[in-house]
């Protein structure tokens, strides 16, 4: 691909990447923020976003020849699609890149850079992503069960992805007081996280709404002013976890574990709108 090209092809992900971003970000009454056709007016069939620049063989190439202490810059590369299952990638740079439906199942991006990455329908299945930085990025509908968060920056976009089992301990997926006014919305709308574990982490502000957290672990969690709306968390753990402005509007608490526990539980947001039974 010539360099022109390849400029074009960047230029194309970033306006489309402000543009879902608007998308994602936007809120109104009696409208989801990650509505399904969140994606109308991008053109995701074009080649920023379906094809590959390199090959999996490129990529290895790049890594061997590394000399020590190096990194492998793939910043804004296009991806989408490669069978990387099983490479290691710590050593990469991914900012912005492009891996929509690429396979990373069991891939190392142990403190990986991975910003503002669109991995739409990404297959993350028991990747390492400890350490890793992922703000602003897009896991929309991605598979990720059994990856590890653990202290990784995980300020995504989670909507509708698969967690099952996921760890998130010590992580960050706090967005902050500006989610509501950011480019794009950084949460867990109706994700899957099922058996996940929160220990320990930074979930200030977080949203989860709708999302399945039953059987979750939020052992000592920072759960203050997170927004729970019609989250399911039959047998969550809350033990030490800040529950101080937790939104519960709708949401199924019965079955939680550990409330007797939980700090400022008493200081839940709608707990009377709660699903108690």
């Amino acid at each position: 691909m010539s360099r022109s090209v390849q400029l074009l092809c960047r230029h194309a992900a970033s306006a489309a990447y402000l543009a879902l971003a608007a998308v994602l970000g936007a809120t109104s009454a009696g409208q989801h923020a990650f509505a399904q056709d969140a994606l109308d007016g991008i053109d995701m069939t074009s080649d920023a976003f379906t094809k590959a620049e390199m090959t999996r063989t490129d990529i290895e190439s790049g890594l061997a020849a590394l000399a020590p202490e190096a990194t492998l810059d793939l910043s804004g590369k296009a991806l989408n699609g490669l069978d990387l299952t099983g490479l290691d990638l710590h050593r990469a740079v991914l900012n912005q890149a492009r891996l929509n439906k690429t396979k990373l199942a069991g891939a190392n991006l142990s403190g990986t850079a991975l910003r503002q990455v669109w991995a739409i329908e990404a297959d993350l299945t028991g990747a390492n992503l400890a350490g890793a930085d992922l703000t602003g990025s897009i896991f929309l509908r991605a598979k990720m069960d059994g990856a590890d968060f653990s202290k990784a920056i995980a300020k995504a976009n989670f909507t509708s992805a698969s967690l099952v089992k996921a760890r998130f301990d010590g992580a960050n997926v706090s967005p902050g007081k500006k989610n509501e006014r950011s480019m794009i919305k950084l949460g867990f709308e109706r994700a899957n996280l099922d058996g996940a574990s929160f220990k320990g982490a930074d979930m200030f502000r977080g949203y989860f709404e709708f999302a399945t957290l039953t059987n979750v672990s939020f052992v000592g969690a920072s759960m203050a002013s997170a927004d729970l709306s019609g989250a399911d968390l039959g047998g969550a753990d809350v033990a030490d976890a800040d529950m101080a402005g937790t939104d519960v509007n709708s949401a199924k608490i019965s079955g939680l574990i550990n409330t007797g526990k939980a700090k400022n539980f008493d200081k839940l947001v709608n707990l009377d709108r709660a699903a108690k039974n």
